[in-house]
């Protein structure tokens, strides 16, 4: 198998080699097809692990260098020598920023009220524009943020679950 080919997937994907190395081989060398394979491998993996209790983690902050936009954001995992982990201190940061970007108002798709789902014309396309775990991640719009939150569960092998946030913006109530 290609060895850049490999490199490229495991930095759009964060997934061990050997992973990224078998997905690749299963796609037979389609970087695309690859990713669907390690994304259904994540949420398989984030299956089981959800039955877990999440109880430790971090809060991470985030304030626009403007002064003007802050997040406060809760994510928890399973052990402290996680919550820890360079990774998992990564991606909250990388999390709380993109909350600050694209300014979610629900966490899942489950937060929103029915009878607003009802008025939208287009309920998926709402989903992607206020729903966190669906919104496209700013730093890779390939993937969501669930299939970020789906791609570090697999990796660190422990229950990672977005808990809370809230974005705050001068001006704004």
């Amino acid at each position: 198998m290609d060895k850049e080919k490999i490199l490229e997937l495991r930095k759009l994907t964060q997934i061990g080699i050997s992973d990224c190395k078998r997905a690749l081989e299963e796609a037979e060398g389609d970087i695309g097809r690859a990713i669907e394979i390690l994304k259904k491998k994540g949420i398989e993996i984030a299956e089981k692990k959800r039955e877990e209790k999440a109880l430790e983690g971090r809060v991470e902050s985030y304030i626009h260098f403007t002064g003007k936009i802050g997040v406060l954001l809760e994510v928890n995992c399973q052990t402290d020598f996680v919550a820890k982990n360079e990774e998992f201190c990564k991606f909250t940061k990388d999390i709380a920023m993109h909350i600050a970007a694209s300014n979610p108002v629900y966490l899942k798709k489950e937060d929103v009220p029915q009878n607003l789902i009802e008025e939208q014309e287009d309920k998926e396309k709402f989903y992607r524009e206020n729903c966190l775990l669906e919104q496209p991640f700013v730093k890779d719009e390939s993937i969501s943020i669930g299939d970020c939150l789906n791609f570090l569960t697999a990796k660190l092998g422990e229950n990672i679950v977005i808990k809370r946030f809230i974005r705050y913006k001068v001006g704004e109530e």
